[in-house]
């Protein structure tokens, strides 16, 4: 068999949720590149497995320069598994990079499913998933984050977001702002571990609860898409636009952006937000 490209979801939480198919390539692989070599080799003991093959420290800060050292050994013919701390390579973690480089290369690339924080916060949040987008980190700087959620403040899918301990109470109070205070949401923290939470609320009483210092460990918001708004009215644009241009979006930018949602003219917004 051709030698190919692996990627491989990993445990989120419970190490007991490692696939069959992970087991068996963690002590089969030739070349494993890991987002953090310890994490692999405690992943491992805890499987009760032994790792025979080479490992490779494969992270964000080199994963552009690695990336064809290890698709070498490819061409070579040896496999290549890539696995992250936790999750699937790609989704908010490193990858992108070396699956980007195999296909400009005819590299075969291929997947092992397995556990995923962002699907397992859909299910249990009780918000629609027929539609859904995610969205990763927000913003570090306070008024990059309140210009990313303005513009996702009439977005109708459920959204997903990964946040830090240190930075959910800020990113509630911004999203509260942003989305309304009664918009429904869910903070999903250590899933699948043992202190594993789901809390279902309106981001006001989320935020105030974040605020307290609530929450802790690893956290993934799950907010429900904007309610249809059929016959937006001019002042209800203008006070769009306006939330926009506050969050730092240029003003002329701010009300074309507003024209294309609601179909009104650009012009008698852009108008409202000077006057």
């Amino acid at each position: 068999m051709t030698a190919r490209l692996i990627l491989a979801a990993t445990p989120i939480g419970n190490h007991q949720d490692a696939s069959m198919r992970l087991r068996e390539l963690l002590e089969t692989s030739p070349v494993i590149a890991a987002e953090d070599t310890r994490r692999l080799r405690d992943l491992a003991t805890r499987l009760n497995i032994t790792v025979t093959g080479r490992i490779v420290s494969y992270h964000e800060h080199n994963e552009t320069s690695k990336a064809d050292q290890l698709l070498d050994n490819i061409e070579n013919g040896h496999d290549v598994l890539v696995v992250t701390d936790a999750g699937m390579p790609l989704v908010s973690d490193p990858g992108y990079r070396i699956v980007e480089r195999a296909i400009e290369r005819d590299i075969t690339v291929t997947a092992v499913p397995g556990p995923s924080a962002v699907l397992t916060a859909l299910a249990l949040a009780g918000l629609p998933t027929d539609r859904f987008t995610f969205e990763g980190f927000l913003p570090r700087k306070p008024s990059d984050r309140r210009k990313t959620l303005a513009a996702l403040a009439t977005e109708p899918r459920t959204m997903v977001f990964f946040e830090a301990t240190h930075r959910v109470d800020d990113s509630l109070a911004d999203l509260a702002q942003a989305f309304g205070s009664q918009r429904r949401a869910a903070l999903c923290r250590e899933l699948t571990k043992t202190y594993e939470e789901v809390v279902r609320a309106s981001l006001s009483d989320l935020a105030a609860q974040a605020a307290e210092g609530r929450f802790k460990g690893e956290i993934v918001l799950v907010v429900a898409g904007a309610e249809p708004t059929p016959g937006v009215s001019l002042d209800d644009a203008i006070t769009r636009a306006r939330l926009l241009a506050d969050a730092g979006e240029r003003t002329k930018d701010a009300a074309a952006l507003v024209a294309a949602e609601t179909g009104i003219s650009k012009r008698e917004i852009y108008q409202g937000l000077i006057s």
